[in-house]
């Protein structure tokens, strides 16, 4: 199970960086779901979209935005809480999901399907 961003699926302002490394955990999950489904084993993304971190309360520090900016940009409301994200990594990891490989799951509130 590897785990990518929401910044790793398009373009994003002032975090090139970032997004070309999440971008990179995207291609590594597919590339290796297909070298070792062979070998039944798994291999899956999920990529986060605003999830309530140290690393998100530090964009709110730094840029002025607030959280109810922020969520205002979230079809759901929301931002979202770490349990979010450790459920579907969770079942991603079961049997329940035994034919599920090579997969990015998308985790963000609905954000990308604007």
């Amino acid at each position: 199970m590897n785990i990518s961003s929401i910044n790793g699926l398009d373009g994003t302002p002032n975090a090139a960086i970032y997004a070309a490394s999440k971008s990179g955990v995207i291609s590594l999950t597919k590339s290796a779901a297909l070298e070792y489904g062979k070998y039944n084993i798994r291999i899956n993304a999920v990529c986060p979209g605003a999830i309530r971190t140290p690393m998100l309360e530090k964009v709110f520090n730094e840029t002025g935005i607030t959280q109810s900016q922020y969520e205002s940009q979230i079809p759901i409301n929301r931002i979202g809480d770490p349990n979010d994200i450790a459920h579907s990594v969770t079942w991603l990891c079961s049997d329940e999901a035994s034919y599920i490989t090579g997969h990015i799951m998308v985790i963000d509130g609905g954000v990308s399907a604007r």
